[in-house]
């Protein structure tokens, strides 16, 4: 007999009971909801046998990791399904839009609505089946070899530079493939999607997490599409899709010349976004949003560079400065002061002193004291010449209710993020949210005393704001800047996996703090001297010349 703690309770159980069955046995709770479970601290499926007195708390699709998974097993489906109905497709899962992934054929050809009805139809069928995922272990070799008889060199690349010398795979009826974590029970977890056709591929949608079992309408994200393909095809074009790709540039000591190319496709895009704005005589007014670690401070200082060779001074005005006095500033559901809610903010001062410095005026600039919480004036006064723009950086900065008295005509809005159009290998992708988690991690561990732990406590409190305040305005901005670089998670990877290492293994973080440093495991890296101090990158590890 072995005792298992969960849900604040004692249960004694014989020894080898599966998850899933002591949850039958002893909880009155659907196990269909129950996504997979951390069994002392480490994720686990539900269909794993417990041993040994054990903690174990289980995981729905309300948490991150929960949705991760079931995200996860939904595309095994999808690519089980093309196997079957079209095995000499190759599907590739490319990058998330919304709460949906857009996914493409490997050979270029449209998705016809007949495939997709098809595939739908298919995927329902599998998830009807209820077919169970099961994990096996394969030696290195062999697992290599398995791929090779299916041509699959991108995952090939990526399991010869692990540290291990087995491969886990996953098994669903005859389908066999390899993914990156852990699978849900079966495929009867997977009840709530969608498949639509856009553009010349289809999205494979999920719920959102705050309403599990409802599949929502699609937003048009025309512009979020085009800034992922334009980066995709500017990748694609020197040959690198995957990161089995990128670990060759750097296997075939390129690693320069790609921090270059890299670059480069940085500094043409800021200079174009600057050749925008200097273009209309009537934006005065440049705002830039983004969700957190996208690298707005460092893309700021770029963009004020290049609006000089226009001849254009930008001027940046310091949205903290407008914060309400802290007694006035609204609280969350909990409790909490809410600093990220438009109500933070002293509009009407705000607006006040935007159409002054637009105008010309000279305006008294207020400074926000963060110790007392309130607003004070100290003689800082600023006035708008006549060739300079007024830049304000702040995540609110795409709504147009922050600069409701500024006519549209007169404001330029940025969109920024670190977009990743890098894929692990065809099924696996490169999150967005995880570049942005790593960057910051980072971060806040070298230059703001914050451990780990404590970035990884607050970031779905982060996810939260940036759900609510930015993604929903991100199309109405005149351009979106991919901040992110092909090469960083190289760079990143030297700086990080020594701090993540030291996550204690009994922290709550610990099991995303292990996703974390297994994900750099695949990586191979690249030193921080190949980067150039104007690098967003720079930003995260330090080193820049925008920081001294």
């Amino acid at each position: 007999m072995v005792k298992v703690n969960c849900n604040e309770k004692e249960y004694t159980i014989n020894k080898g009971t599966k998850v899933i069955d002591f949850i039958k046995e002893n909880l009155d709770v659907d196990v269909y909801s129950i996504i997979a479970c951390k069994i002392n601290n480490e994720i686990k499926s539900i269909g794993t046998s417990i041993s040994e007195d054990s903690n174990i708390e289980l995981i729905d699709y309300t948490t991150s990791d929960g949705s991760r998974i079931y995200v996860r097993g939904l595309t095994f489906i999808m690519t089980k399904a093309f196997e079957e109905l079209y095995p000499e497709k190759r599907v590739i899962v490319n990058y998330s839009l919304g709460h949906s992934i857009y996914c493409e054929l490997a050979d270029g050809n449209a998705i016809s609505e007949e495939m997709i009805s098809s595939i739908k139809e298919k995927m329902n069928e599998i998830i009807e089946q209820d077919i169970l995922f099961v994990k096996s272990e394969l030696p290195l070799e062999d697992a290599k070899k398995i791929y090779a008889r299916n041509n699959r060199m991108d995952k090939i690349g990526i399991i010869e530079n692990r540290m291990k010398q087995y491969v886990s795979l996953y098994s669903c009826g005859k389908t066999v493939n390899y993914f990156y974590g852990i699978m849900p029970y079966s495929t009867g977890y997977m009840k709530y999607f969608d498949v639509l056709s856009y553009e010349k591929g289809l999205l494979l949608v999920y719920p959102r997490r705050s309403n599990p079992t409802v599949v929502e309408k699609i937003k048009e994200t025309k512009k979020l599409y085009a800034t992922f393909e334009e980066y995709d095809k500017l990748y694609k074009a020197i040959g690198i899709q995957n990161v089995t790709d990128l670990n060759n540039w750097i296997k075939n000591n390129n690693v320069s010349d790609l921090v270059k190319i890299s670059e480069a496709i940085h500094e043409k895009k800021i200079a174009h976004i600057a050749d925008m704005i200097a273009s209309d005589e009537r934006k005065k007014l440049v705002l830039i949003a983004g969700p957190s670690s996208s690298g707005k401070t460092t893309f700021a200082q770029r963009l004020g560079i290049e609006l000089r060779v226009n001849g254009i001074i930008a001027m940046t005005l310091s949205m903290d400065n407008y914060f309400v006095d802290r007694h006035m500033n609204p609280k969350d559901e909990n409790g909490n002061y809410d600093f990220e809610c438009l109500e933070a903010i002293d509009l009407e001062l705000f607006n006040q002193q935007l159409i002054a410095l637009l105008s010309g005026e000279e305006v008294e600039l207020p400074t926000f004291d963060f110790t007392t919480g309130t607003r004070k004036y100290l003689g800082n006064k600023a006035k708008l010449g006549k060739n300079q723009v007024l830049i304000v950086e702040g995540i609110h900065g795409l709504n147009e209710k922050l600069t409701i008295a500024v006519p549209r005509e007169n404001k330029f809005k940025i969109y920024i993020s670190a977009l990743t159009t890098l894929n692990i290998d065809d099924y696996n992708r490169v999150s967005t949210a995880d570049s942005r988690l790593l960057r910051r991690t980072l971060r806040d561990s070298m230059f703001r005393s914050h451990p780990p732990v404590a970035t990884l406590k607050m970031w779905n409190s982060v996810r939260r704001g940036e759900e609510k305040y930015i993604f929903p305005f991100q199309e109405d901005a005149d351009v979106m800047f991919n901040s992110s670089l092909v090469y960083e998670p190289a760079v990143i990877k030297t700086f990080l996996e020594p701090i993540l290492a030291t996550v204690d293994h009994n922290a709550p973080e610990y099991a995303e703090a292990k996703r974390l440093y297994e994900f750099l495991g695949y990586f191979l890296p690249i030193s921080q001297d190949e980067v150039p101090e104007t690098s967003i990158l720079r930003e995260f590890i330090g080193g820049g010349c925008f920081y001294r």
